[in-house]
């Protein structure tokens, strides 16, 4: 039987951090079983290291999976554009991340073993390489439910073909819980750092703040919003080290190149000048020619009318919200039909001549701007007048930055909703191409048992769509629509799992 829910072997690579990026290309080799393993701290961290590569292969899955249902960006992946997914799609493959899993599990089931044997293995040391791997579960977990709501629960290593194979899939609020838990049980020991050696490694491996972070995101997933803004204050007045949002609008573009800015919380990280293998693929994804995915007609027109730009000359370029805002079609009268996703092509912001040298670019999970509204969502949930001012003034800190105007609302017309669509829309404009759009309708949509399903869910993914909009709406009246189908292929080889009801067989 063909295993695709784990990684078949664990396979451990015998290397250590050197203080450059040259640890992120080399992957597992040998097939090495426990007892022939674990003997140092240095396969502890060769497994820990395997886990950030394995998560870093999932990155093109997760840009589709948080984008290409939002209506923002178009891409050739149609299925998922046109809400066509089935079972058989390529789209479904979990297998990445599960692989992520398993090499965290590995790394909190035998790190403690391994102290017992290696005298120079010191305890902060341990902890602080348990903590990055509760980080690297904790958020793949968070990416699987979010996308399957429901999905097997698995906190022990898949090592050999003598671990049973079979489980059913655990509901979202244990997997949820199991998320929170891995946070909290990473944080307790105090050994998640502020900083790393490197500036590099600070960016690109879990610290305490990526740990803050992506719990603020649980929380706000799991409607825990006095919780969310608790972590969300301890980023923005975390006091030393702690990542800063950048103000001058004329170095904003420096968090995408050259990347791991002090913005940054946490991005996957790729070095071409250390090895040609780490390219990111989304960089020859979103070019100016042949692009796979780009900016549709809809969100173009949102970050025109936002900045007040006349883009009639169809000669004209500009760099706007780390897109490429041109005129593809040449015979539409210059007007700006699709704009390119520059984040990940660009060499700065306003320039088509000034691409990047190599295709490297790091994708960002978590930055400070998206912890700012993230609280500000939490804020506006909370309720009262207090509190939807300051969500605003959050909100208008970000667009300072963008060189924008302040969004206002008058004091007799504020209220709980009129401020959720100003943050929804900051959230599209400032985090395009940063894989959150279809989590951000999600989340605003089913809240509150799906209080806001029609205006923030199908109102927004029909006025955006290049689907048939009767259609698309048809497809997300049904909430069992809203998370993708398990793969056919996880369904033949654990025939525990029970598909999700919408894809159903004659449905």
């Amino acid at each position: 039987m063909k295993k695709t829910l784990y990684i078949l072997l664990l396979l451990p690579c015998m290397i250590a951090f050197n203080g450059c990026k040259d640890w992120l290309t080399i992957l597992p080799e040998n097939e090495q079983t426990s007892d022939k393993f674990w003997k140092s701290k240095e396969e502890v961290l060769a497994v820990l290291n395997a886990g950030y590569v394995k998560f870093r292969n999932a990155v093109p899955t997760i840009f589709e999976w948080g984008e290409l249902r939002g209506g923002s960006i178009r891409g050739n992946t149609t299925t998922l554009v046109e809400f066509r997914v089935t079972p058989s799609s390529s789209v479904c493959d979990w297998s990445a991340l599960y692989q992520a899993i398993n090499m965290a599990n590995s790394v909190l089931t035998y790190a403690p073993q391994v102290i017992m044997i290696d005298e120079t293995f010191e305890e902060p040391v341990m902890n602080s390489y348990m903590a990055e791997a509760y980080f690297i579960r904790a958020l793949s977990y968070f990416y699987l439910i979010r996308n399957f709501k429901e999905v097997p629960l698995i906190t022990i290593p898949y090592v050999d073909d003598s671990e049973p194979y079979e489980k059913a899939a655990s509901p979202e609020s244990e997997v949820i819980a199991q998320i929170k838990t891995d946070i909290r049980l990473a944080l307790e020991t105090k050994a998640a750092k502020a900083f790393f050696p490197k500036e590099w490694e600070t960016k690109g491996r879990a610290t305490k703040w990526a740990l803050y972070a992506l719990m603020a995101d649980v929380c706000l997933w799991d409607e825990d919003y006095d919780n969310a803004i608790v972590h969300c204050n301890n980023i923005l007045e975390g006091g030393t080290y702690m990542p800063q949002f950048i103000q001058d609008p004329l170095e904003w573009f420096t968090m995408y190149y050259p990347g791991n800015s002090s913005e940054s919380i946490f991005e996957v990280q790729w070095d071409m000048a250390v090895d040609a293998n780490q390219k990111n693929a989304l960089c020859d994804r979103v070019g100016t020619t042949g692009a796979n995915y780009y900016y549709t007609p809809w969100m173009v027109q949102q970050w025109v009318e936002e900045s007040n730009i006349r883009l009639l000359d169809p000669t004209f370029g500009r760099g706007l919200y780390g897109s490429y805002v041109t005129d593809r079609e040449k015979n539409n009268g210059g007007e700006v039909t699709e704009g390119y996703v520059w984040k990940y092509y660009g060499g700065g912001a306003h320039s088509a001549d000034n691409k990047r040298a190599r295709a490297d670019a790091n994708y960002i999970i978590y930055r400070v701007a998206d912890v700012m509204l993230m609280k500000a969502e939490a804020l506006t949930l909370l309720g009262g007048s207090s509190r939807w001012h300051e969500a605003l003034a959050l909100v208008n800190q970000v667009r300072t930055r963008s060189s924008l105007a302040n969004a206002q609302i008058e004091e007799g017309e504020i209220d709980e909703e009129s401020v959720l669509e100003i943050i929804l829309t900051e959230r599209c404009m400032e985090l395009a191409g940063e894989g959150k759009r279809w989590y951000d309708l999600l989340r605003f949509a089913k809240r509150n048992n799906y209080k806001y399903k029609e205006r923030f869910l199908i109102n927004k993914v029909m006025e955006s769509t290049y689907a048939s909009p009767s259609w698309v709406r048809s497809v997300l009246l049904d909430n069992n629509a809203h998370y993708l189908p398990i793969s056919a292929k996880e369904l033949l080889a654990n025939p525990l799992l029970v598909q999700n009801p919408y894809y159903e067989v004659g449905k």
